[in-house]
């Protein structure tokens, strides 16, 4: 199963500068906990984001046009071979960049979304989602964070 995961601000914005927009320790955690133990795949931007360091306790495949090492982390040179190269897990999570997701959401059997209830400038989007194509099978709002001030919401989509 190819799952996406994803935090997504009230206006689209995921990220800006090549950076995460808010920390709420409720999502990390969520993401921690649901992507351990597996494969995650990512853009080299993503990867460069995470200090060019390979994410613990998770197999970590980095795309990438060039023909380059990533220490800690596998490579690949498109979605389809990163995919390959992770078949052997019960769930691959994509966990960026938007260019990544773009692709993704073409052959994702689920998503994982936790949207902030809060618009955020930024230079990246996530792209557009065809719902019709998705059926909400989970939801968990939290009116704020333990240290963060707006509402936000864990979702779960399953492929229809």
């Amino acid at each position: 199963m190819v799952s996406i995961i994803v935090a997504i601000a009230q206006n689209g914005t995921i990220g800006d500068k090549n950076s995460l927009l808010w920390h709420i320790k409720e999502d990390m955690r969520f993401f921690r906990t649901t992507t351990s133990g597996h494969a995650v795949i990512m853009g080299r931007k993503t990867f460069e984001s995470l200090g060019s360091k390979p994410l613990p306790k998770r197999t970590n495949i980095v795309i990438t046009r060039a023909e380059r090492e990533f220490e800690g982390a596998l490579t690949a040179h498109s979605l389809d071979e990163a995919i390959r190269m992770a078949a052997g897990d019960e769930e691959i999570f994509v966990i960026g960049g938007a260019q990544i997701y773009a692709e993704a959401l073409k052959v994702a059997d689920r998503m994982y979304i936790t949207r902030v209830e809060r618009d955020y400038a930024g230079d990246t989007s996530f792209p557009e989602i065809d719902y019709t194509q998705w059926q909400l099978t989970h939801s968990e709002r939290h009116e704020r964070g333990e240290e963060f001030e707006y509402p936000f919401e864990f979702q779960t989509y399953d492929r229809v």
